[in-house]
């Protein structure tokens, strides 16, 4: 069974405070794009492998959000098949794209449907969200408001189809935890719901991801990528997650089709 785990960009992303359980309070509006990676999962005879093609993945294998996902099922249904999970890795990793939390919850996705579990959408977005802060998204993978943590959502009437996207990928490995710790909790940013519904030229100055100015301090270079976007047409450029991927939401087909970056970064066009 083949499954297809698409990327998300945010839309804004306020830093609110830090938790007394060490996460931190967020504000976002999260939007799915068609970049993805591949998915299978096949019945083994023995037992649960994993594999991975594409993009290496770093870290040790057993810790893959995938193998979570079917090891958090397995303990509430113990009688889960074994399978072999095979990863056709695609979206940038530690690029704020959502690669990895949309790999696990859609891992749960198939396994639900493969060996017909009966899960309802309620009870995989629990299940998601002990997998990661932002995989519960991708189980309605639908553009929804992000507070808590992430993993609180609330659906948003936006429609983006209307536009292109360019990713831009400078291939700046950025950790989570590093990227917390460059910011100081307790944004200023109006709240996004707010600035959403505004019309998208409007969003410049306003809708602001609050790890942009840390991670600009350490990677200076990394500005040149959202003044590009603007002055190739972007009607709204910015930092996706905590980084390091930008993305730039140009009129329909009038992003440029030409890597304006020289081939120095990894530019995508999507739809």
């Amino acid at each position: 069974m083949l499954f297809f785990p698409n990327c998300k960009i945010n839309l804004g992303l306020n830093i609110l405070r830090r938790r007394d359980d060490g996460y931190h309070d967020l504000d976002t509006v999260f939007y799915p794009l068609p970049l993805r990676d591949v998915l299978e999962l096949i019945r083994s005879p023995e037992k649960t492998t994993f594999t991975a093609y594409g993009l290496p993945i770093p870290g040790d294998p057993d810790a893959n959000l995938c193998l979570k996902a079917r090891h958090l099922l397995s303990l509430d249904f113990p009688t889960l098949p074994p399978v072999h999970i095979h990863l056709y890795k695609n979206i940038p990793i530690g690029a704020g794209l959502g690669g990895g939390s949309s790999d696990g919850a859609h891992t749960l996705l198939a396994l639900n449907r493969q060996f017909q579990l009966g899960l309802t959408r309620e009870q995989l977005l629990t299940y998601a969200a002990h997998l990661g802060s932002d995989c519960a998204f991708f189980i309605a993978n639908t553009p929804a408001i992000g507070t808590g943590r992430g993993n609180q959502l609330e659906p948003i009437p936006i429609d983006l189809s209307a536009y292109s996207f360019v990713l831009v990928d400078p291939q700046v490995h950025i950790g989570t935890a590093q990227a917390f710790s460059l910011c100081t909790p307790g944004s200023k940013n109006a709240p996004i719901k707010d600035i959403i519904g505004q019309p998208i030229d409007n969003w410049r100055g306003q809708l602001v991801n609050d790890f942009e100015e840390p991670l600009f301090r350490i990677h200076p270079h990394l500005r040149e990528i959202k003044d590009t976007l603007y002055h190739a047409g972007a009607h709204y450029a910015s930092l996706t997650g905590s980084g390091s991927a930008f993305y730039g939401i140009f009129e329909k087909n009038q992003a440029p089709s030409a890597n304006p970056f020289r081939d120095r970064y990894i530019y995508r066009i999507l739809p």
